[in-house]
């Protein structure tokens, strides 16, 4: 793992030549560190404007002075209600996964080539064997997930399992111990939480709003009948700016959730690559997984960005796995191929552009 990585390697674009595999999984950590810092606001403003706006209806916040009170309890309540989740995600988030996709533990004796693949690439990575589990399910997909190298899991369906070879199951094995070792499955966890807090919040309290319009409601906060309009001004501003940001926040975190996720799909391509030798095999496991349209049952929204392929049926639709967008978990599959094709080529490459030694250089001395 101490190669560098060089800038004309097109798994991992531009990043100069003295970069290594150990600064790349720093990068991440410092990445995670402040994206979560960064969801954690975007929590913490979620419960403000929650607040706000029930206070607006109930009539606590019926002037500025409650106003703000509502503000600060918004805060401590949604930072006291993040942190809960946080760290029950850090602890048992990875159980939960496991459970909701149907994985069951296996000993090596019940896959003994599947038990010496993962001890290989492991000992390769200079992590600690992971747990394996097994989803039963003809679809075709794979996932790692825990909290740090000491606890974590990989699992694969019967599906993909029954269909890979062992240089091309190695290669699907490397790719998700480098989710692992990356210290992805952290982030990716951590992540599905806040943006399942986020999502939740803002659709009850919109629904909640909806229905009591839809029932003839108003805003009933009392007001005064003094001549304080600019307050009240404000009051109306900051509940409109509320309700904007109750309609946003779910997509702007599911965004940067689905950013970060297709950038560290490339990086633990890379990451394979560098732990088999051997690009070929995830090359040719990746065929097959884009080959397949058949969605994973278990996988849902806040699931489907750990697996190796989205597991989702829209996803499948259409060009599937081709399509690049923004609201795309993982980026386009034959991107992913080409840039570990040329990693196969760039060898070559190399070696014919080698000068090859004049008839004069010959060890026989002949001309």
């Amino acid at each position: 793992m101490s190669e560098a990585i060089h800038a004309e390697n097109p798994a991992v674009r531009g990043l100069p030549a003295n970069v290594t595999f150990h600064d790349l999984i720093r990068r991440n950590k410092r990445r995670s560190a402040l994206l979560m810092v960064g969801m954690g606001v975007l929590v913490v403003l979620v419960g403000v404007a929650i607040t706000v706006i029930i206070g607006m209806y109930t009539g606590f916040a019926r002037d500025e002075v409650n106003l703000v009170q509502s503000l600060v309890l918004g805060a401590a309540a949604s930072v006291l209600v993040a942190t809960v989740a946080g760290v029950w995600s850090f602890y048992g988030g990875s159980n939960a996964i496991l459970a909701i996709s149907g994985a069951k533990e296996i000993a090596k004796k019940d896959d003994p080539q599947l038990y010496n693949v993962v001890e290989e690439i492991a000992i390769a990575a200079g992590v600690p064997p992971p747990k394996v589990y097994l989803i039963d399910d003809t679809a075709l997909n794979a996932f790692a997930t825990g909290r740090d190298p000491q606890h974590a899991a990989v699992a694969i369906t019967k599906g993909l399992r029954g269909q890979l070879s062992r240089d091309e199951l190695a290669g699907v094995m490397a790719h998700e111990m480098s989710h692992i070792r990356f210290y992805d499955i952290r982030f990716a966890m951590l992540m599905a939480t806040m943006v399942g807090l986020i999502v939740f919040a803002s659709d009850a309290v919109l629904q909640m709003m909806r229905l009591h319009f839809w029932h003839g409601g108003g805003r009933r906060g009392s007001r005064r009948s003094g001549d304080n309009k600019g307050a009240a001004v404000i009051m109306l501003v900051v509940f409109v700016i509320a309700i904007i940001l109750m309609i946003i926040a779910p997509t702007l975190a599911m965004l940067i959730r689905m950013a970060v996720s297709r950038e560290r799909e490339y990086l633990a391509d890379a990451g394979a690559v560098e732990l088999t030798r051997y690009p070929q095999g995830l090359i040719s496991a990746l065929n097959k997984l884009g080959a397949c349209r058949e969605p994973l049952e278990v996988a849902n929204r806040a699931t489907s960005h750990l697996y190796i392929v989205n597991p989702m049926k829209q996803a499948l639709k259409g060009r599937g796995h081709e399509l690049n967008s923004v609201f795309r978990t993982h980026p386009p599959l034959q991107d992913r191929i080409a840039r570990l094709s040329a990693l196969i080529a760039a060898p070559a490459a190399a070696a014919a552009d080698e000068p090859r030694p004049r008839p004069s250089e010959r060890r026989d001395g002949r001309a």
